[in-house]
């Protein structure tokens, strides 16, 4: 079979948007579809075809590849796109979701006869838009040949967690590594705030860390962000980090375990989106720890 392939993205917000031109750069024809048009119009320039409806976008794909808000929103975009699914097509599901929703999808999959692949991917805006995500991917063996392109194309590499898409082994590791990532963003955020709170210049902390085990590249960046007021356009958005921690602590609950920090970033995060920092950067959840309204509540950074 052909390396190069028709691939459907639907879904263009930070990473579908980031994805779908790097499908294109590697010589793919692809389609593109967004709820709200506008978010997808500018793909035009890079070569992509915008659809107006999801059938339109999946008809005839080799690749349905599916980059959206949670699972509830794939499942909705699966079904308006089923009259035009041809039984056989891959459906690379990279949304994020719940471990229940996973399986919902197959069985959505199994019900068109599409060949499912869970493909979560680890990263944000930068290394997506230069194609070095890496892919966590679970599915069969027969028709990896179809998809490993398209893997190629947006990641660094791929990691393979089985054959059964439906029992969400990628999903469950992508939970587990964005427990982590959470944790670490929403301490970074406390830390300069405890900083503010006891004025306490941040660079003290940081030279006291410097070069030990508690130093860390990703503090020193969400730091920076909230620092100099990075916080726009947003590597990670506080709303999708917010719904990720959700999902982290229900799964948690589900098997028998408590996440006390998860659940508190969760709430962290979705303090911060009601402060009106849902679009900014994960970062932002540093507001979180300031009273709505007061020095630290207008969106600005600085510490």
């Amino acid at each position: 079979m052909t390396d190069k392939l028709t691939v459907s993205v639907l879904g263009t917000g930070i990473m579908g948007a980031a994805m779908a031109r790097n499908l294109v750069r590697s010589g793919h024809a692809v389609r593109v579809w967004n709820r709200t048009r506008e978010k997808a119009e500018p793909l035009a320039a890079d070569g992509a075809q915008i659809a107006e409806s999801p059938a339109e976008a999946v008809r005839g794909a080799d690749v349905v590849l599916t980059v959206l808000y949670d699972g509830a929103a794939a499942r909705d975009v699966m079904r308006e796109a089923a009259p035009a699914l041809s039984p056989g097509t891959a459906w690379v599901q990279s949304t994020t979701t719940g471990l229940e929703t996973v399986a919902e999808l197959a069985a959505l999959a199994g019900e068109h006869g599409l060949v499912f692949y869970d493909a979560p991917v680890l990263g944000t805006r930068q290394p997506a838009e230069a194609g070095q995500l890496t892919v966590l991917a679970a599915g069969p063996v027969a028709g990896r040949e179809t998809v490993t392109p398209v893997f190629d194309a947006v990641g660094a590499r791929t990691v393979w967690t089985g054959e059964d898409g439906a029992a969400g082994t990628a999903t469950r590791l992508k939970l587990v590594a964005n427990s982590w990532v959470l944790a670490a963003t929403n301490a970074a955020g406390e830390v300069l705030a405890l900083s503010k709170a006891l004025g306490v210049d941040p660079q003290s902390f940081f030279e006291i860390i410097e070069g030990g085990p508690l130093d860390m590249g990703y503090l020193r960046a969400k730091s920076a962000l909230i620092l100099d007021g990075r916080l726009s356009p947003a590597s990670f958005a506080v709303s999708t980090a917010a719904k990720d921690a959700r999902l982290i602590v229900e799964a948690g609950q589900r098997h028998g375990v408590r996440l006390d920090v998860a659940a508190a970033g969760a709430d962290r995060l979705t303090r911060a989106a009601a402060q009106g920092h849902a679009d900014e950067d994960m970062a932002a959840a540093y507001f979180a720890s300031f009273d709505e309204g007061g020095v630290e509540g207008g969106g600005e950074g600085g510490v």
